[in-house]
């Protein structure tokens, strides 16, 4: 019985120090969900979305979605998927048995990734390439008091006196249904 307590004790405290890994969902990963699924996604669902040319520039573009953010079809689906709210990141999630990190969660993740950031770059990047943090804004669980999620890492579009979001103390929140041509998302499972 002795050995039996001890040895769930060890499992206990070695899975609760284990520190989760983030990855970037892709465009193609995402596509396979949704050639799985038949999901449609809120900016489909709306037929418009938020296309950003710079910081301040935002413009509501009609057939814009996860296959054309910008309008224009993706070519490389090595890119982080975007156009997608938290709405579609939850329910990728369910399809794919991964988690959306917490705030907390996703800071202390990225912390170890030796990547480069590219905050301030003309475009996304392909995923394998750079960071996490700077390539585009992620998706958490974390909400506010208005059910609003707060999203971290920060884009290729922000710079130190905008939305620097390279910085963990800096708060963004967005709708829930809210998608736009630089919010992504990164998974972990949580079985591992």
């Amino acid at each position: 019985m002795k050995k039996s307590l001890l040895l769930i004790i060890i499992s206990f405290l070695i899975n609760c120090d284990s520190k989760i890994e983030l990855k970037t969902v892709t465009v193609q990963e995402f596509s396979i969900f949704i050639d799985s699924t038949n999901y449609i996604t809120d900016a489909e669902k709306f037929g418009w979305s938020f296309v950003q040319k710079d910081v301040y520039n935002f413009q509501v573009e009609t057939k814009v979605s996860w296959k054309s953010p910008n309008g224009n079809p993706v070519l490389n689906q090595n890119l982080p998927v975007t156009q997608i709210s938290y709405n579609d990141a939850i329910a990728y999630c369910k399809w794919a048995g991964v988690k959306l990190p917490t705030y907390d969660q996703y800071w202390e993740a990225v912390s170890n990734d030796k990547r480069p950031i590219v905050s301030e770059a003309d475009s996304i990047e392909v995923v394998s390439n750079v960071n996490i943090v700077g390539n585009v804004w992620d998706l958490t669980l974390t909400e506010n008091k208005k059910g609003e999620i707060r999203l971290a890492g920060g884009s290729y579009l922000c710079s130190p006196n905008t939305c620097h979001g390279t910085q963990p103390e800096r708060k963004l929140f967005v709708d829930k249904e809210t998608a736009n041509t630089h919010i992504s998302m990164v998974v972990y499972n949580p079985n591992i």
